[in-house]
């Protein structure tokens, strides 16, 4: 389901005429596939789409250089590196110890660049909880975030 909604997602946006995730929905809508506006919003930033403005003011959403995208990257990966001091979990939820009010930056960088598995996030202010589909899916997340502070 997640393949076939964002194989349309870029569809609709190769036409250069999506401008909002509303046109996104109502596209996918027509197409007989429903999301809702998170959902749509996650698949644009996992596609790597990016707003741009045309002449004339008018944005659009467009694909962001691979480059651009490896540079965004690498400033997520630096936000968690200066974040993160503890990754540990139970059950179906990953655990994140942050520095003292670091942890919704660190949430964000995580939300940007999410580890598979992750079905949700939430941040206080020095913890973050991520809760995952099941228990396996909570130790591969776990070693996702590890793996991503080794980078």
């Amino acid at each position: 389901m997640k393949t076939k909604r964002q194989e349309l997602i870029l569809r609709a946006v190769e036409t250069g005429e999506i401008s909002t995730q509303e046109q996104l929905l109502a596209y996918l809508h027509t197409h007989g596939t429903e999301a809702t506006q998170a959902t749509v919003s996650r698949d644009v930033r996992e596609l790597g789409l990016r707003k741009s403005v045309k002449r004339g003011g008018k944005t659009f959403y467009e694909f962001a250089s691979e480059e651009e995208q490896a540079r965004n990257r690498q400033r997520y990966l630096a936000i968690l590196a200066s974040a993160v001091l503890l990754v540990d979990g139970a059950g179906h939820t990953v655990c994140v110890r942050c520095a003292p009010g670091m942890a919704q930056g660190a949430c964000a960088a995580l939300d940007a660049i999410p580890p598979e598995g992750v079905v949700g996030s939430l941040a206080g202010e020095d913890t973050i909880f991520l809760l995952c589909r099941d228990e396996a899916s909570m130790q591969a997340v776990q070693a996702g975030i590890r793996a991503m502070l080794a980078e």
